[in-house]
C-alpha cells in the first residue's frame, strides 16, 4: 500500500514561516507530479503548490513570491516552504501524489494556522 506522509503543520503569527514535508512510499518512476493542495473551512480543496516530474512548478495566485516547493534529492520527498504566512493561509494542507499509473493518492492533511 502506497502511502503519503505530510509533517511539518502548527501554528504561527501573521508574517512567519512553516515548512511542510511530504514524502511517499511509492514507486519513484510512477510519479508525474507532487503538490500541495488546502482547505479551509466551509470552502473547497484547491492547489497551493505542485512539482511536475520534469522539474516545472505551478503555484496559486495567492502565493505566488511566499511559498516555494522544492523536491529532494530522493525525489520522494517534497518541501512547502512558506514565508510571510496570512491568516487566509489558514487551512488544512494536503499532498497529492499524481501517479502515472494509479490512481492519486492523498495524505490525511497537516492543519496550518496563522493568527494575526
Amino acid at each position: 500500500q502506497v502511502q503519503v506522509v505530510e509533517s511539518g503543520g502548527g501554528s504561527v503569527q501573521a508574517g512567519g514561516s512553516l515548512t511542510l514535508s511530504c514524502t511517499t512510499s511509492g514507486n519513484i518512476a510512477n510519479i508525474n507530479a507532487m503538490g500541495w493542495y488546502r482547505q479551509a473551512p466551509g470552502k473547497q480543496r484547491d492547489l497551493v503548490a505542485l512539482i511536475n516530474r520534469d522539474e516545472s512548478i505551478k503555484y496559486s495566485d495567492s502565493v505566488k513570491g511566499r511559498f516555494n516547493i522544492a523536491r529532494a534529492a530522493a525525489r520522494n520527498t517534497v518541501y512547502l516552504q512558506m514565508n510571510n504566512l496570512k491568516p487566509e493561509d489558514t487551512a488544512v494542507y494536503y499532498c497529492n501524489v499524481d501517479r502515472i499509473f494509479g490512481a492519486d493518492i492523498w495524505g490525511k492533511g497537516t492543519l496550518v494556522t496563522v493568527s494575526s
